[in-house]
């Protein structure tokens, strides 16, 4: 048989030396035939080996009778139904191969969106741990966003998964936008809400965040991800491309390198687009809707009358306040990077946010303030208390027993 390199020689030298097939066959030592068959034939040569029957070929008749009636049956019953006493694994090969001939055709659609429609949201675990301070290392949640329309990316590592902190992560994403997607795709995230009784239930905070926004949240129904399969291939994007290679020093640092990272990201050549996620984000953004004249409330807020320890605790850790706060009520007021404490609106801290748990985080200038007020309270004078008592003449005990004028007992 010709192979392919003797073929090809053949049609160069009929093509581009311009070789007659006599000549052809004398310098190559083949049949002018052969070369005939070469020249005419526009695909190499192949071998093919000829089709020979299987044991299975009797009964497959039998195979497509009961598959016609029920295209479901398994191929157990149907091996036991044919009575099959060969080989297993062809025969199940053979049914397999049957099988969706005689199922009813079910396409699979394709789901295109429309400028601004929506962006798909989940929370991305990355598999490395990050400092998060205080010699502690975890893994933080990441707060990834896509936008469906021109598969834009976002992304921002949280201290927690808690609806404040999660709440604060899409505004700080979606202000980052300038605009607001008209919708929001979202799994059974604790924080978003949950299916309850065959419904979907959002919980209060995010309700209140995309009334503000004048948005929907759609939640996937359990155990369907395909739902949101654009925010799942990103996140395996993040796990493959962004993070091989890369050392953190915490959670700043995550964010820093992930944002850079995701501004040459949405510059790549998107293969189902065909075109990069920039060149249609301009479209997506002016479809969306404007954001609102004021900001929705996010992140923590809390309020608390202030202990003598002049203390107060969030998620976890404990936050020095000026001690002249002792006794009163403070709001306190934390989002992703800070943590503020005021009474009667005036601040009286003010802390970077602590990723790490189960931390007391002090301000050396409330430390100082503390001992200094300690001293002036020891150094107020006391007034001496009167500890002089009064004695009673013996006389008053002789009249209270009656002995007052009587002679008895006088030695």
């Amino acid at each position: 048989m010709l192979n392919v390199e003797d073929w090809a020689e053949i049609r160069r030298l009929h093509r581009a030396e311009g070789m007659a097939i006599r000549a052809i066959a004398r310098r190559l030592g083949i049949s002018k035939n052969t070369v005939k068959k070469a020249l005419a034939s526009h695909e190499p040569p192949r071998y093919e080996r000829a089709a020979k029957g299987s044991i299975v070929d009797a009964v497959e008749p039998q195979i497509r009778a009961l598959l016609a009636e029920f295209p479901e049956m398994p191929s157990t019953v149907i091996l036991e139904r044919v009575g099959w006493e060969r080989g297993k694994t062809v025969f199940f090969e053979r049914v397999q191969q049957l099988r969706p001939l005689f199922r009813p055709a079910d396409p699979a659609s394709r789901t295109e969106y429309q400028p601004g429609e929506l962006a798909q949201c989940d929370l991305w675990f990355p598999p490395g741990d990050v400092p998060r301070g205080f010699g502690q290392t975890g893994r933080p949640p990441v707060l990834v966003m896509v936008s469906g329309y021109s598969r834009v990316i976002t992304a921002v590592m949280l201290p927690s998964r808690q609806s404040p902190d999660l709440l604060a992560g899409h505004w700080a994403l979606i202000s980052g936008w300038g605009r607001v997607p008209k919708a929001l795709v979202w799994d059974n995230e604790s924080a978003v809400g949950q299916w309850r009784g065959g419904k979907p239930q959002l919980t209060e905070p995010m309700n209140a965040f995309r009334g503000t926004l004048g948005i929907r949240v759609i939640q996937c129904r359990p155990g369907d991800p395909e739902a949101k399969g654009l925010v799942e291939r990103a996140n395996g994007y993040l796990e493959t491309s962004f993070l091989p290679g890369r050392a953190f020093t915490g959670p700043g640092d995550f964010n820093a390198q992930l944002a850079g990272w995701l501004q040459r990201a949405n510059q790549r050549q998107h293969r189902r687009l065909g075109c990069r996620p920039l060149d249609r984000w301009d479209a997506d953004r002016s479809a969306m809707l404007a954001l609102p004249p004021v900001a929705p409330v996010t992140g923590w807020r809390l309020s608390t009358r202030l202990p003598r320890d002049h203390y107060v605790r969030l998620d976890s850790n404990d936050y020095s306040v000026h001690p002249s706060a002792v006794g009163r009520r403070v709001q306190i007021v934390a989002d992703l990077a800070e943590v503020v404490v005021t009474c009667d609106n005036t601040p009286v801290a003010r802390h970077a946010r602590c990723w790490a748990s189960h931390q007391s985080i002090t301000d050396p200038a409330h430390a100082a303030a503390a001992a200094r007020m300690r001293q002036a309270r020891r150094l107020v004078a006391v007034p001496k208390a009167d500890t002089s008592v009064e004695h009673r003449a013996l006389t008053d005990y002789d009249r209270l027993f009656g002995l007052a004028g009587s002679d008895e007992g006088i030695a």
